[in-house]
């Protein structure tokens, strides 16, 4: 989005560096996504949103859809392929051939509404998948978890009012998109946290708010929406997580999905800026996915 933008390629560099640095990269089966077709993206978006992205994207140079999001020549084949990765692993998974997945993939999704791109992301990748997942797998029942510092308004407008869908999610409030603490359907469970909240107070928040609902729901699937801009080295939010609250919040995950949904788990990145802590959080949530 520009050499300025924090959305930046650097990110799954990070990433894959933090991976080989801590020896894990070789247990890790990789695939290459494809690109997510039209009928993937129409379960979740208009065909007027999936048209104007399109429109948008330029021959050359940058194309701005807000101030915070802009498309070059690229954007559109990288925006298919990181749905596609989602709607890949969900098939990979439910098909028995992973355990469970992590797409590394940009841009996020999470803020792209059926009818909207901002805030980076331009289709909503873990809505597509869990679409995907209902509507073509025959899925009857499945829980999105979202742990970024922004709340996740894409999905849940895809999502609100759906009972076939359980989404919970914690992030800092009042902060952008300035959505998720009023006005909440029976399936939403959102948990806004003030400014320099630290993993305990998130930790408590799951445990009494999130984990009895999961409980009650018995998801078929889990898919994760998995920020990491609530660490407290990330300059774009004010919270205070560390590497093991995400392995804490993985486990509490991982127990969800292995007593109720065979243990199926599929997470997709969303935030996370801050280099070294992006790294380091994913490579915690990729082991704490793996058990190893």
């Amino acid at each position: 989005m520009g050499a300025w933008h924090p959305e930046c390629p650097a990110r799954l560099q990070a990433i894959e560096d933090q991976l080989i640095a801590g020896r894990i990269d070789a247990l890790i089966e990789r695939e290459s996504p494809p690109l997510a077709d039209e009928a993937a993206l129409l379960r979740v978006h208009t065909q007027a949103h999936v048209d104007y992205v399109r429109s948008r994207s330029p021959d050359a140079g940058y194309a701005e859809i807000d101030p915070d999001t802009s498309m070059n020549p690229h954007t559109w084949q990288a925006a298919l392929r990181a749905a596609g990765a989602a709607v890949a692993a969900t098939d990979a998974v439910i098909e028995g051939r992973y355990d469970n997945a992590f797409c590394s993939v940009r841009p996020p999704g999470h803020h792209a509404e059926p009818a909207r791109a901002m805030g980076f992301c331009f289709f909503n990748n873990v809505a597509i998948a869990a679409r995907h997942a209902l509507e073509v797998r025959g899925l009857r029942r499945v829980a999105i978890i979202d742990f970024d510092v922004h709340h996740g308004n894409g999905t849940e407008a895809a999502f609100s009012g759906d009972s076939r869908v359980l989404m919970c999610s914690f992030f800092q409030h009042p902060f952008y998109p300035y959505t998720g603490a009023d006005n909440q359907a029976p399936n939403m469970v959102n948990v806004p946290m003030p400014a320099r909240s630290k993993g305990m107070e998130v930790r408590e928040a799951v445990d009494m708010l999130w984990l009895p609902r999961l409980h009650a729901f018995k998801p078929e699937m889990v898919f994760v929406s998995a920020g990491f801009d609530a660490h407290r080295e990330d300059d774009l939010g004010n919270m205070g997580l560390v590497e093991a609250d995400y392995v804490w919040l993985t486990e509490q995950v991982r127990e969800i999905a292995n007593r109720y949904a065979n243990g199926r788990i599929v997470s997709c990145l969303e935030g996370g800026y801050n280099l070294s802590a992006l790294g380091r959080s994913v490579v915690a949530h990729l082991k704490a996915l793996a058990e190893i």
